[in-house]
């Protein structure tokens, strides 16, 4: 399809600025030049529920908006007891700041919707449809670079390149790296030099995943945390797989094929879940709630343009936000740089 904005397409695209400059409470010529706009309060809560429509995962995480661009973890409760009594009084567990702390940078996301996108939606269903996808395409992949970067940052580079880090690696500190940082990685196993070899015909360190999840609940997470049934186990779709394969492949019955496809969804009696970008050989061990995004309230800004250079639709989100773990002693990990799917080595000699 070649890149020419078509009438119809064109005439959709101007109605969304209408309603994107009329949502907003922002003068249309100044949306159709580019201009950047603080986005309200009001509008901050409705753009943090549509971020939170388009990515599933971050329905589970802690999302909250914080007034300093450094402070203190926000306390949500895990782990802690809010019942019991006092003999004078009420019995209250306050629930407040927590004792690290949280640092937010600048951050901005940018998505460019061509032109033959744009036609091809046009074309496809009824003005309000049109409306939809360009909606959720904004929005669907801003809150997958969230999580993407959540799962892989390792710094906040002024200048990131994402040819050279394709998962954000260089936009921020996500919670792995966090927590590799804390209490000199206690809560982390494997690294590249103490390698851990998980193999299902039983030559490795571990045959199971079951066996590797029970490990890290038994030998990593506090004890305080140890039967908290919102524990949630996150596996890599890799480990996930060569387990599955394995089971697949012992199956004789509908029994066991059951078992295996189950596999996705429970480990070691704990929910499990593969998060997008998760990656392929990590697990995790935690309470989803554990994971925070801070956003430092009032910092949202918008831009929406017609790029005749790009020859498409652009929409820019800008803000001062950052990563955060609650409770780090709720949070036990082996780390993919640490792991081969492959059996144990002889040993030398």
């Amino acid at each position: 399809m070649s890149m020419i904005l078509t009438p119809a397409a064109g005439a959709m695209l101007n109605k969304y600025f209408s309603q994107l400059a009329q949502g907003y409470g922002i003068d249309l010529g100044a949306l159709q030049r580019g201009e950047k706009f603080s986005v309200t309060p009001p509008m901050e809560t409705r753009l943090r529920a549509a971020l939170l429509e388009s990515a599933d995962f971050l329905r589970m995480i802690t999302l909250v908006d914080v007034d300093q661009i450094k402070g203190q973890v926000v306390d949500v409760g895990i782990g802690s007891i809010h019942t019991g009594r006092k003999a004078n009084g009420r019995f209250l567990k306050n629930v407040g700041v927590g004792g690290h702390g949280y640092e937010l940078v600048e951050t901005d996301s940018g998505a460019v919707l061509p032109w033959s996108t744009l036609a091809g939606w046009a074309n496809a269903g009824s003005e309000g449809e049109f409306m939809r996808l360009v909606n959720e395409f904004i929005n669907r992949t801003f809150a997958l670079d969230m999580i993407r970067v959540g799962f892989n940052g390792t710094s906040a580079a002024a200048d990131t390149d994402p040819a050279a880090n394709p998962l954000g690696q260089d936009v921020n500190k996500g919670w792995q790296q966090l927590v590799r940082e804390w209490n000199d990685g206690s809560q982390i196993v494997g690294s590249a030099q103490s390698k851990i070899y998980f193999d299902p015909d039983g030559q490795g360190d571990y045959k199971t995943l079951d066996a590797m999840a029970s490990d890290l609940i038994n030998s990593t997470i506090d004890p305080a945390f140890r039967n908290d049934p919102r524990l949630t186990v996150l596996v890599g779709a890799d480990l996930v797989a060569a387990a599955q394969g394995r089971l697949y492949q012992e199956a004789d019955k509908p029994s066991e094929q059951i078992l295996a496809q189950q596999l996705a969804t429970s480990v070691a009696g704990r929910r499990a879940i593969t998060p997008p970008f998760f990656p392929g050989k990590r697990m995790v061990v935690t309470i989803p709630a554990n994971l925070h995004l801070y956003t430092q309230r009032g910092t949202r800004q918008r831009s929406a343009a017609h790029n005749q250079d790009r020859k498409g639709f652009e929409s820019q989100y800008w803000r001062m936000e950052g990563y955060a773990v609650g409770e780090y002693r709720a949070y036990a990990s082996f780390d993919e740089s640490g792991i081969e799917i492959a059996p144990a080595p002889a040993p030398a000699g």
